[in-house]
């Protein structure tokens, strides 16, 4: 239901130094303007399916194109329809692939969110409120500057995962390194195709799949490994359309999260468990209290609604 910025998306790719051998649009549109978009394209090698509802939903989608890929794909893309990738994207992911065996997984960088720069000489960061990484400082937010003063941070890097969950979200710095990672982004995630005869998208995530990305990205760890390549370019515009309320939202965040991170640690230490509980608890606060503190009252306060029926929810209703 985002036809306009599927169109931007489509411009972009034609503009690729390495282009497509197949391009599949998995539309779960409920109308065809979508459909009338792709038809009016120029591009080679486009294959338009819309589908139905019982293959509508995000990873019912990227299923459905799993089986469409032609035989000799080697390497699959998944992108979000609300990109605009640079000229070399393609490029750089294959030439990730190429020059490691042992990834599986590839992904690039969102440029227009992305907030890091780099440490100047003299200056003294507050350990609270940046985060140092390979010469760079980022910014932390609220809930992240709450969540140091608390202990609750992450002990790891960057798009890695703790046993408590809750991994650093903030990218990467833009410095032409490919860096080892657990998580990818679904915007733009690549895979080797061989790994889809043994996994594919789970189906617990229906319709807007929130953290479907992070549930795959883990288990595809299983044949090998992630990275995130920071030469692979692309803008997120994040098209408002085809997205949840803001109360399923906070569902979502919460019962996708715990149900990602029991994915990952199946049996969590008491410790892990209480960080994990705390967090959220930390974040559905921060969220109310932007009741008061944004011009976004009903959707803070809705959101964290959801936040707190989800978290209850878990007592009577785990994920499974």
């Amino acid at each position: 239901m985002r036809p306009l910025a599927l169109q931007q998306l489509l411009e972009s790719v034609a503009e690729q130094t390495v282009y497509p051998d197949q391009i599949l649009i998995i539309d779960g549109s409920l109308d065809k303007r979508t459909g009338s978009i792709v038809k009016d394209s120029a591009l080679k090698n486009v294959e338009y399916h819309l589908v139905e509802a019982v293959n509508r939903g995000l990873t019912k989608q990227r299923n459905y194109g799993i089986k469409q890929l032609d035989s000799a794909a080697a390497i699959v893309c998944f992108l979000d329809d609300d990109t605009v990738l640079t000229s070399t994207y393609f490029f750089e992911i294959l030439q990730t692939f190429q020059n490691n065996e042992s990834y599986v997984g590839v992904g690039g960088v969102a440029i227009n969110e992305n907030n890091w720069r780099p440490k100047e000489q003299g200056v003294q960061y507050n350990k609270y409120r940046f985060y140092d990484w390979d010469g760079y400082v980022y910014p932390e937010g609220l809930r992240n500057v709450v969540r140091n003063i608390l202990g609750l941070a992450s002990n790891l890097g960057p798009s890695r995962m703790p046993l408590f969950s809750h991994g650093r979200t903030c990218g990467f710095p833009l410095v032409d390194k490919t860096y080892e990672v657990d998580l990818l982004i679904g915007m733009s995630m690549a895979f080797r195709t061989k790994i889809f005869k043994e996994i594919q998208f789970s189906n617990y995530f229906e319709g807007y799949g929130l953290y479907e990305d992070a549930d795959f990205s883990l288990r595809a760890l299983q044949f090998g490994k992630n990275s995130i390549n920071t030469k692979a370019k692309l803008y997120h515009n994040h098209a408002p359309s085809g997205r949840p309320n803001q109360y399923q939202y906070g569902k979502m965040v919460v019962r996708n999260g715990w149900y990602v991170w029991r994915t990952h640690n199946s049996q969590p230490s008491l410790r892990d468990t209480f960080k994990w509980h705390a967090i959220t608890l930390v974040l559905l606060f921060i969220r109310f209290a932007n009741t008061f503190t944004t011009k976004q009252r009903k959707a803070a306060f809705t959101e964290a609604l959801g936040r707190l029926v989800g978290w209850w929810s878990l007592l009577v209703s785990k994920p499974k």
